[in-house]
């Protein structure tokens, strides 16, 4: 049995997460997988890393051509995170034939085209399987084991911080401002939570996914994207009374015209529907399958032990393949904007302050008739002098319901359009 040689790039969460399982785990796979991974050079400048690690100073260096002009290293984990120089340190360990195994969603999901490039022509591995939710294998999954089916949709909870945070809101009640303070404070969400909150973090994660998924590039600037800053408690107790739960969703589809549809943003769901039962920081992404039908994926979607597993299976795994594979469909920066569907449909969930007068409710559904909008229920709660009004409508377009509302806000009994939450 050969040794396998390993560079991790950073010694963060995750790659001090990863160097522990290689060094606990060290005999279990080398007996259970045939592969005998030595850890060879870690690049980290923050020696106190390195030191509460364990780690031998004497493969500690802040140097890539370290690296790189180690001909024992096959395999590369890259952990920092961020653009520069994760993209350049992995573009120059690729082209000189070495394997790369990253998590590094926002750069794999921008660059995806150039470190596929640069690996086939080192002939190198690229592997990114702890890029999307965690520890869970989502990747794997759509890549080997859905081979007898067209995929027809894939959707889930792909961000812990804003799963805890709406959870949280339900639960207990509470205002998304006081929860994110509190998640903040526990390290589910950064000082700057902007990534995660405004749904950045779930478009990188959904991007690659629904690449693999429907076999087609699909760049992040094809996704619709909203968050969950302007989510008020208010819509969370009136989505329990018709029944939901309210997620921040990344959703794939494939159109009855066979055009892709992806979006990310805040969505009802049925209470009987198995995402709404994934509380707290966990994840979940639910695929339905032409032939399979319905599978679900769940676990944690962050952390050191959870993303460093996932990092750790890709290490493994890349040191069995004789021949590294590559995606079947043309990665390129952009995709032609034929593939993708340019006005998705749902059902929605509308709330507005309105006047407590007569003749409201036949002012605002009337605007909704004339664009031939379809509402399936009203209710109406006072509050003094004036009152909330939830429209719930039935399945239509998205460009028809900002017409819509475009329209109704100009309505003289009409206070304020409050929300628009989709349905799913």
């Amino acid at each position: 049995m050969t040794k396998t040689g390993v560079a991790l790039l950073g010694l963060g969460t995750v790659g001090g997460g990863t160097y522990r399982i290689l060094k606990n785990n060290y005999e279990s796979i080398k007996l259970n997988y045939g592969v005998d991974i030595e850890i060879r050079h870690i690049i980290e400048k923050d020696m106190k890393k390195v030191q509460e690690l364990g780690v031998d100073g004497s493969i500690v260096s802040c140097d890539i051509e370290n690296v790189i002009n180690d001909p024992e290293i096959k395999i590369v984990a890259e952990f920092f995170g961020g653009i520069e120089p994760a993209k350049s340190y992995i573009i120059k360990c690729l082209l000189a034939g070495k394997t790369v195994v990253t998590a590094n969603k926002e750069m794999f999901a921008k660059y995806w085209h150039e470190l596929q490039r640069a690996a086939k022509k080192g002939r190198a591995g690229l592997y990114f399987e702890a890029s999307c939710v965690g520890g869970v294998p989502i990747i794997r999954t759509l890549t080997e084991s859905m081979q007898g089916n067209n995929i027809l949709c894939i959707m889930g909870i792909v961000n812990g911080t804003t799963n805890y945070i709406l959870s949280k809101m339900a639960d207990e009640g509470l205002e998304y401002k006081d929860v994110l303070k509190e998640a903040q404070k526990l390290g589910y969400a950064e000082q700057d939570p902007t990534a995660d909150v405004e749904g950045y973090d779930s478009m990188y994660k959904l991007s690659i996914l629904s690449s693999l998924a429907f076999h087609t590039r699909v760049p992040v600037d094809k996704i619709y994207r909203e968050g969950i800053s302007s989510i008020s408690k208010t819509d969370i107790e009136f989505g329990k009374r018709f029944g939901y739960t309210l997620k921040l969703l990344a959703i794939g589809k494939r159109t009855h015209d066979n055009k892709i549809e992806v979006r990310v943003h805040p969505a009802f769901i049925s209470n009987k529907h198995p995402l709404a039962a994934v509380k707290g920081s966990f994840n979940a992404v639910h695929i339905l399958g032409d032939n399979v039908g319905d599978i679900m994926l769940y676990g944690r979607g962050a952390g050191d032990l959870p993303t460093g597993s996932a990092i750790v299976s890709d290490i493994v795994y890349a040191a069995q393949q004789r021949k590294h594979e590559y995606t079947s469909f043309r990665n390129t920066l952009s995709s032609p904007s034929k593939y993708f569907s340019k006005d998705f449909e749902c059902e929605y969930y509308i709330r507005m302050t309105v006047k407590d007068l007569p003749g409201v409710i036949a002012s605002v559904s009337s605007v909704f008739g004339r664009l031939k909008i379809s509402i399936n229920s009203i209710q109406q709660e006072l509050m003094g002098d004036k009152a909330y009004v939830i429209f719930m409508l039935h399945k239509t377009h998205e460009s028809a319901v900002k017409k819509a509302m475009s329209q109704i806000e100009k309505l003289s009994v009409v206070e304020s359009v409050d929300s628009i939450i989709r349905v799913e």
